[in-house]
């Protein structure tokens, strides 16, 4: 592990720490972005993770990038997720913008003085990006005119530039599909009313309209032809730094049931002595240990063949193990688990979250069985036995006396 790296998980902790944990339940309860924080996250270098030094980034690779969010999820899984996006829309911006681009946002992304955020999914295609009806009409100016609706845009009216994904023409298929930043301030955007998400109510999600939108092409992040590929490889991205999210929300909950348990006096001594105790917090300790290998070999595989699959799986193991821990946790602490001070109630309705955002785990499990079927092709034929029941006999009847 590099030295650089090992200083920004440092950082990522201590930001967990000392900035989101103490203040995550008074940001739910303002339902406001806590903008000052996300400042401070720039400045401790963690929104230009992927994104090359020259423009103010870290340059970390996505295998060491991505475990900064284990980290962050130790103080909140959905503040993990928000920056987790602005950090692959930054790295999309710096690695394949205009250089008009690059000059007029990089720096702004990497220092986390803008935020940025992704829009793909549209209002009635939910985790089917075919179909999409946002179009983008090429002018002869070198401006792009942009019609449609997105729906659960995180960072909804906070961030100051939406990574859109567009069609260009009526062809059905993906070859036209485009990617372009869209400045918040541009005329024509506006934003739904905010969904009500009750656990985690300081980051904005809504719907975002789109209505005759101009934007200079100076802006294109994927060209057409590109937009589905690169987004396909965004939501890869994402569904791994979720799992890594997720990690870290075990390990709260775990530590929140250690600490309780440890001194919670019952039948004559303390809950951690308890057989039945130790065993249901144990589960959640190796469910851990699996879910970070899981996640990090995933981390090491994007950009390879492989990538798409092991995201899944890590996708599909990880959101449900973090699922069951915040439960069981819950469940140790018994009626105090209930109790907002603890935190366990919105550790579990954050891993309910985190198990749906960026592809359910429905829709993992459709990858992982499209790879089965393939595997299952290549395999020799299993057959019957020759000869095997062949003579199979029907039962003797038994004489009635």
């Amino acid at each position: 592990m590099s030295d650089k790296l090992d200083a920004i998980l440092a950082a990522a902790r201590s930001h967990a720490t000392n900035v989101i944990a103490p203040n995550v339940d008074a940001w739910n309860a303002s339902k406001s972005w806590p903008r000052d924080a996300s400042d401070k996250a720039g400045a401790a270098g963690l929104t230009g993770l992927y994104a090359p030094e020259e423009w103010g980034g870290q340059g970390l690779s996505l295998s060491e990038g991505i475990q900064v969010y284990e980290q962050l999820g130790l103080g909140d899984g959905a503040y993990a997720f928000a920056l987790s996006m602005h950090n692959i829309c930054t790295f999309a911006g710096c690695g394949y913008g205009t250089e008009a681009f690059k000059e007029k946002w990089a720096r702004d992304l990497t220092s986390g003085r803008k935020l940025a955020n992704f829009a793909l999914t549209e209002p009635q295609s939910g985790s089917d990006p075919m179909k999409m009806y946002t179009r983008a009409t090429i002018n002869d100016d070198a401006t792009w005119t942009i019609s449609g609706s997105k729906a659960w845009v995180s960072l909804a009216t906070e961030a100051d530039v939406y990574f859109t994904v567009v069609k260009t023409s009526d062809a059905p298929g993906h070859k036209d599909m485009a990617m372009i930043a869209i400045p918040a301030d541009a005329p024509g955007i506006s934003f739904g009313p905010l969904y009500d998400t009750p656990s985690y109510n300081f980051l904005p999600m809504s719907e975002m309209y789109l209505d005759k939108v101009v934007v200079s092409e100076e802006n294109i992040i994927l060209s057409i032809g590109q937009g589905l590929q690169g987004s396909l490889m965004a939501i890869d991205i994402a569904r791994v730094s979720i799992a890594s999210g997720c990690c870290g929300l075990m390990q709260a909950a775990l530590d929140t049931a250690l600490s309780y348990s440890k001194n919670r006096k019952m039948f004559g001594g303390k809950n951690l002595d308890l057989d039945g105790i130790q065993w249901m917090l144990g589960e959640v300790a190796t469910d851990l240990e699996a879910s970070k290998l899981l996640y990090r070999k995933a981390a090491e595989a994007l950009g390879t063949p492989e990538g798409p699959l092991m995201a899944a799986h890590a996708k599909r193991f990880v959101p449900d193990a973090a699922v069951k821990a915040a439960n069981t946790c819950t469940q140790v602490l018994g009626g105090m688990g209930l109790l907002q001070p603890y935190g366990l109630d919105r550790l579990s309705r954050l891993a309910q979250m985190l198990r749906i955002v960026d592809g359910t785990t429905e829709i993992s499990r459709v990858v992982i069985g499209r790879a089965l079927q393939k595997r299952a092709a290549s395999l020799p034929d299993l057959t019957v036995p020759r000869g095997f029941g062949e003579k199979a006999t029907a039962p003797t009847a038994v004489a009635a006396e």
